[in-house]
């Protein structure tokens, strides 16, 4: 695990919220109305890393895994808590080609300066609208330095469907929303929670990305690309 650990608080405040929401994490997904989606997700990722050597960062409880590993050639999934990565190390792996790893999503360190790296591809589910707007950029500069020029990225996050999402209970002064969210103890805690459009998305990706393909599902999005060869 690199050295470095997030400074802001509100980084801080949501590392705790989910190494505590850790064994009660997957619950979200139990909702009846979003299981087509979560279906045609997880057939899509099957697809997307077949043959691929993929670094996932933010893995959490792993709830991806047994369909996006499926196909994969190898799969290294990162994440700061060990609390979250103990419940993907439970899932129903191919242990012969997964691996975990602690680590920063913004600092994940597992591929050195000037050493060639071994992913043609990068992945994280749910992790993108929790990244600070001022940062956005920062991140995905980051999780590129870690894969080789022209690595497929999937990224797949929530959509913010009136009534059926947590509402956003206030922004900052950078646009940033926050919901307050309960855990089964009581305890209540905000949470940096931001729904990026296409077109905001495609801003980010500017000059860093080709074959951008975006799809809005009832209640996701997804977005895969290719990351842009410095030679381009």
């Amino acid at each position: 695990m690199p050295d470095s650990e997030p400074q802001d608080p509100s980084d801080l405040a949501m590392q705790r919220y989910y190494a505590q929401r850790a064994k009660e994490y997957e619950a979200v997904f139990e909702k009846p109305h979003r299981q087509a989606n979560l279906a045609e997700i997880k057939a899509w990722l099957r697809q997307q890393f077949s043959g691929r050597t993929v670094l996932e960062i933010a893995t959490g409880t792993g709830y991806w895994l047994p369909a996006a590993t499926a196909k994969a050639k190898h799969w290294l999934g990162t994440d700061i808590n060990p609390e979250t990565l103990a419940e993907a190390r439970a899932k129903p792996l191919d242990f012969d080609k997964v691996a975990f790893m602690l680590a920063d999503a913004y600092a994940p360190g597992v591929v050195a300066a000037d050493t060639p790296s071994p992913f043609d591809a990068g992945f994280a589910g749910l992790w993108f609208s929790h990244v600070p707007k001022a940062r956005q950029r920062e991140w995905l500069l980051g999780l590129h330095s870690q894969l080789q020029d022209g690595a497929r990225v999937v990224l797949m996050d929530n959509r913010f469907v009136e009534g059926d999402s947590t509402p956003i209970s206030r922004k900052d002064a950078e646009g940033n929303g926050y919901q307050l969210r309960s855990l089964s103890d009581g305890s209540q805690h905000e949470v940096l929670k931001n729904f990026p459009s296409e077109a905001q998305m495609r801003r980010l990706l500017a000059g860093i990305a080709d074959e951008i393909q975006w799809r809005e599902l009832d209640y996701f999005w997804t977005l895969s690309y290719r990351v842009r060869q410095e030679s381009a």
